[in-house]
């Protein structure tokens, strides 16, 4: 039989991404895959490094500054000479880019060939870098260019670097030439440009504003948005406050249980005198019928009186009803309790009526103000649906005028310059730094090998996550949360597992010659004695509506450490004074004698096959304590579903919830038998017990989808790390108190 408890609140499935926690935890757990990618890395830097022959490199520096633009000390950045000739900017950047043309790049050549015969063009670009130099403090282009060149030979680099030096003088001195004298003509041509597109600007802009009969759609623009915004504030609080008073509309009505017109009603029914008057009669002459019924009959002429009596104060209270409703009176019953009910209401509930009211006058009115906002907001809209193409007609053309006045004026300025800067000649250049002997660039091991490094560390990150995905095992109580939709009932340190007999030791519970092996042992200690506690009583708050009087303890797996999670749950419930009956349900392969040293000649499997009606009391074996017996598994049977599935296991169950506080039954694993799912079938609460770092989330979820018919009310994490040290001063205590609990 199976009960339902107190529904237990599942685990909400939060689909989050991983933590910084969560990530440093995969790379410990797999930090050998980490440090092996690591060590490969550097190890192939290291050799990469070690086989790489050295380059050299040499450079350059050459300041570029035109004598037109102003002379060294003039402060020659001023804006209007930039208007000189469109390519003054780009001018400097593009004589050295022009370095790499390959008309250029063979003058270099022809300059090589006597010292370098196999010197060619490919090679000189592919080794060739030309860059701008730029500020440390705000990264802005400087006049300084530099030349690099990267070779095997030192004195080759220094060579080259003084033919493209001389190459590029020669070249820049004859295009100075050239630009000065086109100068007046570029700027001539400039300024007819700009004051026909000032003539043209101004005549746009002014039949724009004629045809649009608009001037400044900007500033009309905004005042419209302005007006759109406070409106759409003005419905937001508007619907605050219909939010605000509905809800407390709602509570208002909730606590008066009646709509606003009954409300209405009642309210005016208990403020009159006259209506209050009768229902005072109408109570005086229903207690003389109540005394007189004590020792007359119904028949008796006073009892006759008395009913009449009520009958005519129920019809004048009625009729005074109608007389202070009117046409909102409401209908009454044959009996009349309707006119007994109404009227008789108290002073808090006068006031929640009239709030109610109250409330309803506020809803109204503030739909009716939001619809009228709502008019508003789509004329606004509408009329700003015609602004965007003006504003950027608007954008577009007085830009236009603002810049070629401004263009015209500049022109203007710059040609009485240039005729002055004309007879100054060209560019100056100034070499700032000679090429040298080229200097070792490379390799350089300890950089290689950090290079290394790092891509070992992200590799090895890689490996480590890939290797993590490939695990499909739970590692932490995070995660055993995250895929199963049951509660965690608790965690607990490795609980020990099925082992041979080991040395004894005393039960807590037993008589002197009653000996456990290692297993009672480990569970003395006070760290899982306090979570074992924990656990049972999370059990017991989960089943506090149904009695907790079976529960089934199951796991997806062999050796989860349930048969020792099940003997703790008993010495918990010991400790609590109540009587608990140890059951060992695995037929196939019982565990629990041999971990309490019981005999196993006779138990559960006996009592399933033998047709009493009263459980055999030899097959239960008392553990020394008044609050603990145990029921092992008996001999193994040759079909134990057979047994496990009989009517006998459900009377046998039905029995031992009445003779005892709570019966505990150790099942069989879930995955690969039935005989755990037909076990819960009988027991009202079953819980599974789940090996962190050993069982799978497949295993898990298999698991607990073959028990979601059951009562499954939770599950226990086993093998989880935690720190003893809390539990140590209390060891002492904790051992001598488990002792006199179990032994009362």
């Amino acid at each position: 039989m199976v009960q339902n408890s107190l529904s237990p609140h599942v685990n909400p499935v939060n689909e989050q991404e991983p933590g910084y926690g969560q990530l440093f935890a995969v790379l410990i757990r797999r930090f050998p895959w980490l440090l092996l990618v690591l060590m490969a890395s550097v190890g192939t830097a290291y050799a990469i490094t070690k086989k790489t022959p050295p380059t050299y490199k040499s450079f350059m520096q050459l300041l570029v500054e035109p004598n037109y633009q102003g002379r060294r000390g003039d402060g020659g950045s001023s804006a209007e000479n930039q208007f000189i000739d469109p390519n003054v900017e780009i001018d400097t950047a593009t004589q050295l880019n022009l370095m790499l043309s390959t008309p250029l790049m063979q003058k270099v050549v022809n300059k090589l060939k006597p010292a370098y015969p196999d010197i060619t063009v490919g090679k000189l670009k592919s080794s060739l870098v030309l860059d701008q130099i730029k500020a440390k403090e705000d990264k802005v282009a400087t006049k300084i260019f530099e030349a690099q060149f990267t070779d095997k030979d030192p004195v080759k680099t220094k060579k080259v670097l003084d033919a493209v030096q001389q190459v590029y003088l020669e070249y820049n001195k004859k295009q100075q030439n050239d630009r000065l004298k086109k100068g007046l003509m570029v700027i001539g041509e400039q300024l007819r440009n700009a004051r026909e597109d000032v003539d043209k600007a101004k005549a746009n802009l002014q039949r724009f504003r004629v045809t649009q009969n608009v001037i400044d759609p900007e500033s009309q623009s905004k005042d419209l948005e302005t007006q759109l915004n406070n409106i759409i504030q003005e419905r937001r609080t508007t619907l605050s406050q219909y939010e605000e008073a509905s809800a407390r509309y709602n509570s208002i009505q909730k606590q008066l249980k009646s709509t606003p017109q009954n409300a209405l009603v009642e309210a005016r029914l208990t403020q009159s005198t006259r209506y209050q008057g009768i229902l005072n009669e109408i109570q005086k002459t229903e207690l003389l019928l109540a005394q007189s019924r004590l020792t007359l009959t119904d028949e008796h002429p006073s009892v006759q009186k008395l009913v009449d009596q009520l009958q005519r104060q129920k019809e004048l209270l009625q009729l005074e009803q109608k007389r202070t409703l009117g046409a909102d009176a409401p209908p009454v019953n044959s009996q009349g309790q309707s006119l007994l009910e109404q009227g008789q209401k108290s002073q808090i509930d006068l006031t929640l009526s009239g709030q109610l009211v109250e409330t309803q006058t506020n809803i109204l009115a503030l739909s009716a103000r939001d619809q009228v906002l709502v008019k508003k907001e789509q004329d606004i809209r509408i009329q700003l649906q015609r602004f965007p193409g003006l504003l950027a007609e608007y954008s577009r053309l007085q830009p236009q005028v603002q810049q070629s006045q401004e263009r015209l004026q500049e022109l203007l300025k710059n040609e009485q310059k240039l005729r002055q800067d004309l007879a100054k000649g060209g560019f100056n250049w100034e070499v700032v730094e000679e090429p040298q002997l080229g200097m070792m660039t490379g390799p350089n091991l300890q950089q290689n090998l950090l290079l290394g490094g790092v891509v070992g560390l992200m590799l090895g990150g890689i490996a480590a996550f890939v290797r993590e995905s490939a695990d499909d095992a739970v590692h932490t109580t995070a995660e055993l949360e995250k895929q199963i939709p049951i509660p965690l009932l608790g965690t607990t340190p490795k609980l020990p597992m099925t082992r041979g007999r080991d040395s004894v030791i005393q039960l807590p519970f037993g008589k002197p010659e009653v000996a456990s092996p290692w297993t009672v042992q480990v569970l003395q200690s006070p760290p899982r004695w306090e979570s074992l506690d924990l656990i049972f009583k999370n059990i017991e708050l989960l089943n506090s509506v149904a009695a907790l009087k079976s529960l089934m303890i199951t796991s997806a797996l062999q050796d989860d450490g349930k048969s020792a999670l099940a003997l703790g749950l008993a010495m918990s419930a010991a400790r609590l004074h109540k009587r608990v009956l140890l059951i060992d349900a695995n037929l196939r392969n019982p565990t629990l004698h041999k971990q309490l040293n019981l005999p196993n000649e006779q138990g559960l499997s006996t009592l399933l096959a033998s047709d009493s009606n009263i459980p055999n009391q030899i097959s239960i074996q008392s553990s020394g304590s008044s609050y603990i017996d145990i029921l092992t598994a008996g001999p193994q049977p040759a079909d134990p579903a057979h047994l496990l599935s009989s009517p006998r296991m459900g009377q046998l169950i039905a029995a031992f919830e009445e003779n005892y506080d709570l019966v505990l039954i150790d099942a069989p694993p879930v995955i690969g038998l039935v005989d755990a799912m037909l076990t819960g079938s009988y027991c009202r609460s079953v819980i599974l017990a789940a090996t962190i770092g050993r069982v799978t989330r497949t295993q898990l979820a298999q698991a607990t989808a073959m028990l979601s018919k059951l009562n499954l009310i939770g599950v226990v994490a086993n093998g989880v790390s935690n720190s003893n040290s809390t539990y140590v001063p209390y060891a002492n205590q904790s051992r001598f108190a488990l002792q006199q609990a179990t032994e009362k």
